[in-house]
C-alpha cells in the first residue's frame, strides 16, 4: 500500500536546524516553545554533523546544573554520529530504519550530502492515514 510513496513526499522541508556553534540555552528555548523533541545540526554547507536531542540537552542542564558551570554550545552536547536517508526511500523502509534506530525522525540527505529535510515517525503515520482514507474513498465509490 504504501511501498510506492517516497519520503520526499511527506517530509519536512524546513523543519527547524541549528548550527553546532549555537548557545545552548537558545536552543532549549527554541525546543521548547516550539514543542520539539529534537533537531538537526549542519554546517556551514548545509551537511549534516548531528542531531540534538531533549535527552542531549537534559544532560547538558545536568552538566551545567552539577558543575555550576556556563552553558557552552549544542556543539559540546550534540549527537555526532547520525544516521540519515536518501529522500527516495519508500516509507516503509524509512519507517522500519526509524524502528531499527529507536530514533523518532532523521534527516534526509541527497546524493551531494545537502540536508534537504526530515521524515519523523508522525509524518509517516500522517502518509499512513491518508492512504487509507483514500482507499476507503475509493471503495466507497465502487460499491
Amino acid at each position: 500500500m504504501l511501498e510506492s510513496i517516497d519520503t520526499k513526499d511527506y517530509m519536512t522541508e524546513r523543519p527547524v536546524t541549528f548550527k553546532k556553534d549555537a548557545s545552548l540555552f537558545d536552543v532549549i528555548q527554541i525546543i521548547v516553545d516550539n514543542r520539539l523533541s529534537g533537531a538537526t545540526v549542519l554546517d556551514d554547507e548545509r551537511r549534516v554533523i548531528g542531531v540534538i536531542s531533549e535527552m542531549d540537552l537534559l544532560k547538558a542542564m545536568i552538566h551545567v546544573s552539577y558543575f555550576h558551570e556556563g552553558g557552552g554550545t549544542i556543539g559540546d552536547y550534540m549527537t555526532s554520529a547520525c544516521e540519515t536517508l536518501d529522500p527516495n526511500v519508500n516509507l516503509v523502509d524509512a519507517a522500519q530504519q526509524l524502528m531499527d534506530s529507536k530514533h523518532r525522525r532523521m534527516p534526509l540527505v541527497d546524493d551531494a550530502g545537502k540536508f534537504v529535510g526530515q521524515i519523523s515517525a508522525r509524518s509517516i503515520l500522517r502518509a499512513f492515514l491518508e492512504s487509507m482514507r483514500r482507499r476507503a474513498a475509493t471503495n466507497k465509490k465502487k460499491t
